[in-house]
């Protein structure tokens, strides 16, 4: 059993005006694999490390199954952390990499060949065991930093950017393996990523941090589908969520939005329960899957068209990436469509806009309408 609790927790360097950690709130059940996202810069390594105690903690407090852990020293934590470089040691072999940590805490040798042959059968390494670092691929030596972390078998595991030295192949079939390896072992994990892809695929939820604070917490595709405000509908996504300045207006009792010279009603809002945004400009999101060159088959979708010009066409094998500019406010769009598109630069077309994909959200505060 492992459960982290992270309460108002804050960091605050001399040398900086404002905090790169400012009450930071969060829970890790016990067994969850949690991940925190957000770009360069946002606090997420600082908060890895405050819970790990590499760095000192300004306020608040971190515990572990209920107790405070801020003055406990890292090496008393029980927790086992894996970093961006492997930090292998390159004059051992494999073996002895794995039983380095081991050794340190006098485990019996019986116990040591025990813990490390388990582990290496469970990442693939038991054939490699007698090489040195040099001799293995990145992926590989990723695996051993995650073993030597594995054989130790700790209440908590930290993640901090493991994979954002490998290749992209390399990348996918090592992120893989952990999501496989976390799966088996269950052990509590908190995971630090700038990759949305590795936090959409790995974490049971994520954890959204922008300029010190945590923007928007729960699982991958209610965050995806709900995004709070729009830094989490830009920064979740890949192309982002588009984003482009309306007017909300009602009819006949229901919501109605104006953008890019059309008036589309929106059928999942009704006018009553966005009464004081009535004749107010908004931030109108759509997201790239959500744009057609033709309506999607297989049933009524509620569908707008806006007369639109191809900027842009980006075969990407599977899919087509579009980017178009609006005829009437000349806003561009990105829209995800299929592969066999036969539109080409300059080309012109009405685009298809599924209506009840649309969101909404005040231009002040940027925070999401609902």
């Amino acid at each position: 059993m492992a459960v982290i609790t992270v309460d108002k927790l804050c960091k605050r360097y001399e040398s900086m005006t404002a905090p790169a950690v400012k009450d930071v709130d969060f829970i890790v059940a016990d067994r969850e694999f949690m991940v925190l996202l957000g770009p360069s810069g946002c606090g997420k390594s600082t908060v890895l490390r405050m819970i790990a105690g590499l760095e000192p903690i300004t306020s608040g407090t971190v515990s572990i199954d209920g107790r405070v852990v801020n003055q406990v020293p890292a090496k008393a934590r029980d927790i086992a952390m894996v970093f961006q470089s492997y930090a292998l040691y390159p004059h051992m072999t494999v073996f002895d990499n794995l039983a380095f940590g081991l050794r340190r805490r006098d485990v019996g040798r019986t116990e040591i060949d025990r813990r490390v042959h388990a582990a290496a059968v469970k990442l693939g390494l038991a054939e490699l065991l007698k090489r040195k670092p040099h001799a293995l691929s990145g992926g590989q030596r990723q695996r051993v930093a995650l073993g030597r972390a594995i054989v130790r078998d700790p209440k908590v595991f930290l993640f901090d950017e493991p994979l954002s030295n490998l290749d992209a192949a390399l990348r996918v079939t090592t992120r893989n393996e952990l999501i496989k390896q976390q799966h088996e072992i269950g052990t509590t994990s908190i995971y630090v990523t700038h990759d949305q892809v590795e936090a959409m695929t790995m974490g049971d939820r994520i954890c959204i941090m922008n300029q010190g604070e945590v923007v928007q917490i729960g699982r991958p595709l209610e965050v995806y589908r709900n995004p709070t405000d729009t830094f989490v509908a830009r920064f979740l996504g890949n192309p982002p969520m588009n984003l482009l300045k309306g007017r909300l207006d009602a009819k006949d009792g229901v919501a109605v939005a104006h953008f890019a010279g059309s008036v589309i009603v929106l059928p999942k809002r009704a006018a009553s329960s966005l009464v004081r945004y009535v004749g107010r400009d908004v931030i109108i999101g759509i997201r790239p899957e959500d744009l057609y060159e033709t309506a999607p088959p297989g049933g009524p979708v509620p569908i707008a068209r806006s007369p639109a010009r191809v900027v842009a066409v980006e075969p990407l094998g599977a899919e087509t990436l579009l980017v178009v500019a609006l005829d009437v406010s000349s806003d561009e769009l990105i829209a995800r469509i299929g592969r066999d598109t036969a539109l080409r630069n300059g080309d012109r077309f009405d685009i298809a806009i599924d209506t009840t994909a649309i969101h909404l959200f005040d231009p002040a505060t940027t925070k999401a309408i609902v």
